[in-house]
């Protein structure tokens, strides 16, 4: 690799970890700046309904009301308000559906461009840290040459040394 291509590589390398060190910047402080109460309230109230309707809490209170349902309709223990086969119940369940559908599909949505953002945030972050240990072993390439040099001067004045001697006792 020619010396001038080496050298254009390693400004086009510095220009872009100087980029992405701006850009690192400018997402802290866009970050740090967004806070909950940045939410709209259609946005909290997904999330809300996303997390209520995901919770074990909502799952067993509404099992134990369809299990009662059943039970108070097939027993007939009160007055057979919806006998089998529950089709108020299957208009109830279908209604609750449809109506939590959405609220959940938004609180989803929200959450993968979250999880996209911090994905385009790790990629630039995995690029800045090879870069810079890119440029670590350059430096270390850089020392390890500069001691290979000296090591070689240091043989040769040795070389030198011990022919000048040997000459002198002959």
């Amino acid at each position: 690799m020619s010396t001038n291509l080496a050298n254009d590589i390693h400004d086009a390398e510095l220009k872009i970890l100087a980029e992405l060190r701006l850009e690192r910047r400018k997402l802290r402080q866009k970050w740090a700046s967004k806070s909950p109460d940045d939410l709209t309230v259609g946005q909290k109230i997904a999330d809300t309904v996303a997390a209520t309707m995901g919770s074990w809490r909502f799952i067993i209170i509404q099992s134990t009301i369809l299990v009662l349902w059943i039970a108070l309709n097939v027993t007939a223990y009160i007055r057979h308000w919806d006998p089998y086969p529950f089709i108020l119940l299957n208009l109830a369940l279908s209604f609750q559906a449809a109506y939590a559908a959405p609220f959940i599909m938004m609180s989803q949505n929200r959450q993968q461009e979250i999880d996209r953002k911090e994905a385009e945030n790790d990629y630039h972050v995995n690029i800045k840290a090879e870069l810079e240990i890119e440029l670590l072993h350059d430096k270390i390439d850089a020392l390890r040459d500069r001691e290979v040099l000296q090591l070689t001067q240091a043989v040769a004045e040795l070389t030198a040394l011990l022919k000048s001697e040997r000459a002198a006792k002959v």
